[in-house]
């Protein structure tokens, strides 16, 4: 039973970061916070997401460019340019890191403004921070392990993050229905997303990117995430823009 609880902290802590700091605040800045408050966001999101850290900076620049070249070849991850979601898989880490160690040429448009913090992103991305966070996953499991199968969560526990990414990048240009016709594939994976605090509301949030609640199209789609930035709004701690809080209505 530790195990699960364990699995379902790491899937959600991590989720929460990736949904809140790298795409709603550090791609489309759907809200504001002081400069500590972005710094703290860091090191969880390092904490939360362990051997599979992501770069704000990384992220923020490939997500923007997804939005743009959406389901085209030059989309750094689409179902339809890719033969199969390892290959996609594949693909988009080679590109994210191109991005993020800055060896490649990008647009500006993508880079306006995506927050950096290269000496952190350098230790939390390095191979000894990943080892080190696998290593205390692995003396978890030998300490808390009762059966076989629980092993079977380790290589969860390893890419939790890319398989967060899949699930949205893959299966949700593939599965679900839709609320807005839009140039791509997107689609909104579960009528309320449970488990992915949001990111499944991906038809929504193609139509409205920079729209910090991706769901309340339809009465049923809560957004849990958006739900913590009101409670985190209210306390001052953020400051969801005026322009992320417009209103909209299905189209189809």
């Amino acid at each position: 039973m530790t195990i699960i609880i364990f699995m379902i902290i790491l899937w959600y802590s991590g989720l929460f970061f990736q949904t809140f700091f790298l795409h709603r605040y550090a791609a489309h800045q759907t809200f504001r916070m002081s400069k500590f408050g972005e710094k703290v966001c860091y090191i969880l999101t390092w904490v939360c997401q362990g051997s599979n850290y992501l770069s704000a900076y990384g992220y923020g620049v490939m997500h923007r460019m997804h939005h743009a070249y959406a389901d085209t070849e030059k989309d750094p991850h689409s179902p339809k340019y890719d033969s199969n979601v390892f290959s996609m898989m594949w693909r988009t880490k080679t590109i994210y890191q191109d991005i993020n160690q800055q060896r490649v040429a990008v647009d500006a448009k993508f880079t306006k403004n995506v927050p950096q913090w290269k000496s952190f992103d350098n230790f939390a991305s390095s191979r000894v921070s990943r080892l080190i966070w696998a290593a205390l996953y692995i003396v978890f499991f030998i300490v808390f392990t009762t059966a076989w199968w629980q092993w079977l969560f380790l290589p969860v526990a390893f890419f939790m993050a890319p398989i967060h990414g899949v699930i949205i990048n893959w299966f949700a240009h593939i599965y679900g229905y839709v609320n807005f016709k839009v140039s791509d594939t997107s689609k909104n994976l579960l009528p309320f997303d449970f488990l992915m605090m949001g990111e499944g509301y991906h038809n929504n949030h193609h139509k409205y990117g920079g729209r910090a609640n991706f769901g309340g199209v339809r009465w049923y789609e809560l957004d849990v995430t958006y739900g913590i930035m009101k409670v985190l709004n209210a306390f001052g701690c953020i400051k969801i823009k005026k322009s992320a809080l417009a209103p909209v209505k299905r189209e189809v």
